[in-house]
């Protein structure tokens, strides 16, 4: 390889490397993005390089010191209850439900309201001024048409194409 091509193709392989690491932050993936910037931008900080032995080592040491820093940061965050910064305060369980009261939803028993969007049979109302996620008693309710709730059984709101006429 040319001594003139070598600067810019290791940045031209740190930029890449950054590009997916940015990638991978900002996407639902597998990890993919995230493996192939840490590839990049150890192919151009070898690149970059005089001697490569040397910024293997160099590279090795650096991973290993992050990941002890890691895991050692864990450690000290569960000894001194610090995840709660980090993580939710209550879990929801299998056996208590979900945490919506059925009393609030009952208050919506024979409201009106209107589609935000279209029933298929479930989706999207305004009742009293609140969205909510609903059934459609029967089929398809178009967005924006005139609804009117008829029973809520526990957490399900069950609701019927309302004709005023």
């Amino acid at each position: 390889m040319s001594p003139e091509l070598v600067p810019w193709l290791a940045v031209l392989s740190l930029l890449l490397g950054f590009l997916a690491l940015v990638l991978e932050v900002f996407t639902a993936g597998f990890g993919v993005a995230g493996l192939a910037g840490i590839i990049f931008i150890g192919w151009g900080v070898m690149l970059l390089s005089v001697d490569g032995t040397i910024t293997l080592k160099a590279l090795v040491v650096a991973l290993a010191v992050g990941i002890l820093v890691f895991v050692a940061g864990i450690k000290v965050m569960s000894k001194f209850n610090l995840w709660q910064w980090f993580t939710l305060g209550n879990r929801q369980r299998k056996e208590e439900g979900y945490s919506v009261s059925r009393q609030e939803l009952a208050r919506f028993a024979g409201q009106e309201g209107v589609t935000l969007t279209p029933l298929r049979p479930s989706g999207a109302a305004r009742v009293n001024g609140e969205r909510l996620d609903v059934v459609s008693e029967g089929g398809f309710i178009p967005a924006g048409a005139k609804i009117k709730v008829v029973r809520v059984e526990g957490i399900r709101i069950v609701v019927r194409l309302w004709d005023q006429s």
